[in-house]
């Protein structure tokens, strides 16, 4: 009895020491975005004779990205509506109007992440809340990691990344001119963060 209470005494000890000297789990790193190097673009259906491509020329967030385990991974990103521009001034500014996206009432779009899951071996599936027009709902991000690497001009860690996404614009109450301009939008979004 005394020999078995040795031992497992010797066993908890030697576990508590493992447990001790294991490395920590690596936490999330954070990462600033590279507004140099990122497009937040959509384009928009015309009456079924052209495609108009627009972009956001401005945005802001914060990522936290965890290689090892990418679900505990989060993004957070907001765009002002002002920003919006379809190289086109008179479009731009009827696309800012209530009729749209209505800038004065809603100033922001913004994405939060609520789940990140790897479906790849470079490829994730980034669910979050999505608001416009003062509406959120769901919407998934199908993301390519493109590359993950010191950026060879400053040494400094940079991921890269590709998503995709398609929003249906009358789920969040912009209704005009819908089915003569397209209610769904396709969505592309390139961009590099640095580590920080």
């Amino acid at each position: 009895m005394i020999k078995r209470f040795a031992l497992a005494a010797v066993a908890a000890s030697a576990l508590a020491g493992a447990a001790l000297t294991a490395p920590a789990q690596a936490e999330p790193a954070a990462y600033a975005f590279d507004k140099s190097h990122a497009n937040v673009t959509f384009t928009v259906n015309h009456l079924g004779f052209s495609t108009v491509h627009g972009r956001f020329n401005d945005f802001d967030g914060t990522l936290m990205l965890d290689e090892e385990n990418p679900s505990a991974s989060s993004v957070s990103v907001t765009i002002p509506v002002e920003s919006l521009a379809t190289f086109w001034g008179p479009r731009d500014e009827h696309l800012k109007s209530p009729d749209f996206f209505n800038a004065a009432a809603n100033p922001a779009i913004t994405f939060a992440s609520t789940s990140v899951e790897k479906t790849g071996d470079m490829t994730l599936a980034v669910t979050g809340d999505f608001t416009l027009l003062g509406v959120t709902k769901p919407v998934t991000l199908d993301v390519t990691v493109t590359k993950i690497a010191p950026n060879p001009m400053s040494g400094t860690k940079t991921v890269g990344f590709h998503a995709t996404t398609t929003i249906k614009r009358t789920d969040f109450g912009m209704n005009t001119f819908v089915p003569a301009i397209s209610d769904e939008v396709p969505v592309v979004i390139d961009f590099e963060a640095t580590a920080q």
